[in-house]
This record gives structure tokens, sequence and C-alpha cells, in this order.
């Protein structure tokens, strides 16, 4: 089997002193044998910044804004409880509020996984909880230690779940197979993980299905059926094709045109991005998400202070490259031949262990201490 590898020197923001990635006629994702990029920007940011720091640490807000946007969808839930449910007004409101809301809730569990509502690593775990009671089905406590392996082993072939499979890239390479995968994305992301490794079941686990099968029981006996599927159907449309829903694919998928040029056999000396932010309005309405290298940077670093991380190190981002809209990135990921799941990239074990031990639970959210159950 031939392979084309690219070797490229990585500026010195990032510290890593060589990038090497391999693309095979069978295999096409980009392959890299090096650490991931964050760790080390991360260390480079704080030598030339010490007083980065201070940003980290849990933000009082986040609670607030939790508390409102999950009374607005029981305020919508219980509002269309009379409503038919195949409706312009049921699908409108789920589409606009329900799905939008949501996803806020979605990335409101995404910030209290890195331990950013509350000091108590207890008080965020039991909040996560809450905040996951109008998606209508249990994931936050499952959410957490798959997301800090992301975060501890980005692009780890078999740790990483944000990494479609092998399986996916092969049967949805197409654009019909795009648009698919588009709009079911949340269920690929939700079952996804289950097949890539296990978790260990715990209490955390029991106490968040028995929290959220009480309260979807509750509506149903007091206020009907409909409310629930509101929930649902709006968990549903919050990842599919919807404008917020475009952070899943923005975030890691590789749309650098120089980046794609570079799996052709000639093409060498372009390092290959893999995080990528986005700086536009819908910031405003999913917990800043978009500004992704910062967050994978400084994950003790809350959302409402991400900007002032940016402006703080802005050397470290000007010149990355970045997204404009996430409903283009949506537009261009079907559309485009040359863009698909095989446009990420992936490593092996060792690849993450390059140039010294990797993350620390430390360094995955504010006040993390110990072993984390499933991280890996």
């Amino acid at each position: 089997m031939r392979s084309s590898v690219l070797t490229s020197t990585i500026q010195s923001e990032t510290a890593v002193p060589l990038q090497a990635i391999a693309v095979s006629e069978h295999d096409k994702f980009f392959w890299a044998y090096t650490e991931e990029p964050h760790r080390t920007r991360r260390q480079a940011i704080i030598k030339a910044h010490p007083e980065v720091t201070k940003l980290c640490g849990p933000e009082p807000l986040t609670k607030y804004c939790v508390l409102a946007v999950v009374a607005l969808q029981f305020s919508c839930a219980i509002a269309l409880w009379q409503t038919p449910v195949l409706s312009l007004p049921f699908f409108l409101t789920a589409y606009f509020i329900g799905a939008t809301a949501n996803q806020n809730l979605f990335l409101a569990i995404h910030e209290i996984s890195h331990n950013l509502a509350f000091r108590s690593p207890t008080a965020n775990r039991l909040f996560a909880v809450f905040a996951n009671l109008p998606i209508g089905l249990p994931y936050s406590a499952a959410f957490r230690p798959y997301h800090l392996t992301h975060h501890k082993s980005l692009g780890v072939d078999g740790l990483d779940t944000d990494l479609p499979t092998a399986f996916e890239a092969i049967f949805l390479d197409s654009l019909l197979g795009k648009a698919f995968f588009c709009t079911f994305q949340i269920l690929f992301y939700a079952l996804r993980p289950m097949l890539v490794y296990q978790l260990p079941l715990t209490s955390l686990h029991l106490f968040n299905i028995a929290a959220q099968l009480l309260f979807d029981y509750l509506l149903v006996t007091t206020f009907g059926p409909k409310p629930l599927i509101y929930l649902i159907l709006s968990s549903f449309l919050a990842g599919s094709l919807h404008p917020c829903a475009g952070h899943f694919i923005a975030e890691h998928y590789v749309f650098n045109r120089e980046a794609l040029a570079a799996k052709g056999p000639t093409k060498t000396d372009v390092p290959v991005p893999e995080t990528f932010s986005y700086y536009g309005p819908l910031n405003l309405l999913t917990y800043n998400v978009g500004l992704h290298n910062e967050h994978h940077d400084f994950p003790a670093v809350p959302w409402t202070r991400l900007p002032a991380l940016h402006e703080l190190a802005k050397e470290f981002y000007a010149d990355l490259p970045s997204h404009t809209s996430w409903t283009w990135v949506i537009w261009q990921f079907v559309w485009d031949r040359e863009v698909g799941l095989w446009c990420r990239v992936k490593r092996k074990e060792g690849g993450r262990k390059v140039g010294g031990k990797g993350w620390k639970e430390e360094e995955l959210g504010a006040n993390e201490r110990g072993g984390i159950p499933g991280v890996k």
C-alpha cells in the first residue's frame, strides 16, 4: 500500500518540533505522529502571559443562564400540551426556540463538565443532571468522561469518540451520505461513543437515568405526551440541520484548502490544523463554544472569559484558520466534494505522548482532582 508522508515544522507558538501526516489510498484520514497541539500551546501562552491563569475558575453566571433556559423549555413544553404534534406551530416552536434552547443546554452541560458552574465538583455533577432534564433523555453523566477523554486524547484513534469511524467515513462518503450525517448527527454523537469504548457504570449514571425518567414520567402523567415529544424533538433538531449545530462539524473537521491539497503526493511543508474557532454572533447562544482553540488550550477558563483569553494571547490565535459561519460550514460540508468525514486528524496512542506525558486530570477543568472514571 503506497502512502504519502507530509513533514512540516510547526510555528514557534505551538512549540511542537515536527508534524508528520500520512495519507494512504485506503485510509484518507490525516494521520499525525505528534502530540496534540493544545497542551504545548497552553504551556507557551502561560510562559508568555503568566497572568492568564487568573482567568481560570467557575463562572457564577452559568447557573442563572441554565435556570432561565430550563424554565423557558418547560414553559414552551407546557404551552404546547394541546397543540397537534404534526402541526406547523409545534414544529416551528421546536425548531426556532426548542432546538436553540436545547443546544444551549448541551453546551451548558459541556461547561459544567469542566467544573465551571460551581467550585464543588459534586455540585457541578448534580447541576448537570438538572440541566439535562429538558433534553428528555439522560446523557450528562456519560458525556463528561467521554468529553474529557476527547481533550486528553484529542484525535487518538479508539479513544476520542468525537472522531468518525472508518465505517462512517466509507459509507457516508457522498453528497447524500453527508446530508444524512448532518441531518442525524445527534444520533451519531449519542451512539458512537458506546461503540468505541464502554464506560464503567457509576452511581452518577444511575442517578442521571433515574432523575430523567422521573421527570419524564411526571411530565407525561400531568400534561400528556406532547410536552415530552416537544423536548425530544427539540434535542433532535438541535443536532440536525440547525445553524447552531454547525459547531459540531466546525470544531475539528479540516476545511483548510492547503491542508486538503496536502493529500496529494507532491505537496510538502503543509501542517494540518485540527481545531478551528468561530468568532461569529451565534457564540452568544452557545457559551462561546466557537472559541474552540481557546477552549482546548485552557479547558478551565469559563465561557465568559474566553474572549479575554483570545485578546490576551492574540499573537497565538491571530494566524490560526477559523470559520465565519456555522451555516456555511454545514453547506460546504455537504456540497464540497473535497470535504467529508475523512477530513479529521487522527493519531495512534503513542502520538499524544510525544514531547510529554499528555494532559493531566487537573488540566481538564477547574478544581479537578484525582482519577475520573471512564477518562482515558
